[in-house]
């Protein structure tokens, strides 16, 4: 895929990396306002998300590619099949844990995926600052105290919620890693593998008018547009900083379901949440050197 010449200051790569992480986070909270309104079961769901998702990054890549489609999906290398399958894994992992595990602990290990992205990142070269350090801890912290910390998952839900915060953390450092190359080709075959791997559980003549307008949103919208997002802010930025500030998506979510179906969230959930926006702000206000550097 060909890179832009345009050249920007360190500074306005992190604010612009900032923004589109954010927005990531901002789609993804939108799946319990539209899921819980489905009427159709797992495998449905799973299977008509993606077929959405696809037909939705497909398009998104047809016009960024000015319709060199197969060099965009040959540009992302052994890379980019590695974020394939790591996202895929790490979808797929969050839907058959919610069946085995408590959603408290789901998003506990979910609020562990910038520490193990920050540690992954160490790896090949990527240092971690002091503040984002501070920031990960308080916004474990704030993560705990809006579902009250971790408790005794059954052994296989505990063992996907693992895997999907692993596989996540692994997708941001290569994305990141890899940043000449922009991943949304990636993203589209991960949802193919979901499309495949549910289809055998689906049954399409399930899916009411009602059902079909929500899964649009939920492919193209909560996923597709999502998973855009991600991989243009995740090449900006560094992973611990993306796995920090898609922590927004857990905050976000008791949100709209409070505005939009009016169930009021708890204190602890309203308080944790103010903590993990402090985190993210503590992130957000912390400086970089400028300087000029190439943008991918």
């Amino acid at each position: 895929m060909a890179s832009a010449t345009a050249s920007l200051s360190l500074g306005a790569q992190h604010r612009r990396g900032r923004t589109f992480v954010a927005l990531a986070a901002v789609a993804w909270s939108t799946a319990g306002i539209l899921q819980r309104e489905l009427s159709v079961g797992v495998g449905t769901q799973m299977a008509g998300r993606a077929l959405f998702a696809v037909l939705g990054l497909a398009a998104y890549i047809a016009v960024v590619e000015r319709g060199a489609v197969l060099r965009a999906f040959h540009a992302v290398g052994r890379a980019g099949l590695a974020v394939a399958a790591l996202m895929a894994v790490s979808s797929g992992s969050f839907i058959v844990a919610l069946n085995h595990a408590s959603v408290a602990n789901i998003l506990f290990m979910q609020a562990l995926a910038p520490v193990l992205a920050a540690v992954f990142g160490m790896l090949v070269g990527e240092p971690v600052s002091r503040r984002t350090w501070l920031a990960m801890a308080v916004a474990i912290g704030g993560v705990a105290l809006m579902v009250g910390g971790p408790g005794r998952p059954h052994a296989l839900g505990f063992g996907l919620s693992i895997l999907m915060t692993v596989s996540f953390a692994g997708t941001l450092v290569i994305t990141r890693h890899r940043r000449d190359v922009s991943m949304a080709p990636a993203t589209c075959l991960s949802q193919v593998l979901v499309l495949v791997s549910a289809a055998p559980f689906a049954h399409p003549g399930q899916v009411g008018s009602r059902d079909l307008v929500l899964l649009v949103s939920l492919g193209v919208g909560q996923i597709g547009l999502g998973f855009v997002f991600l991989t243009i802010g995740g090449r900006l930025i560094p992973a611990a900083e993306v796995a920090l500030i898609t922590l927004l998506e857990v905050v976000l979510g008791p949100l709209w379901v409070w505005l939009v179906l009016s169930e009021q969230p708890g204190v602890a959930t309203l308080a944790g949440g103010v903590v993990v926006l402090g985190a993210v702000a503590i992130q957000a206000r912390g400086g970089v050197v400028e300087q000029r550097v190439p943008v991918p």
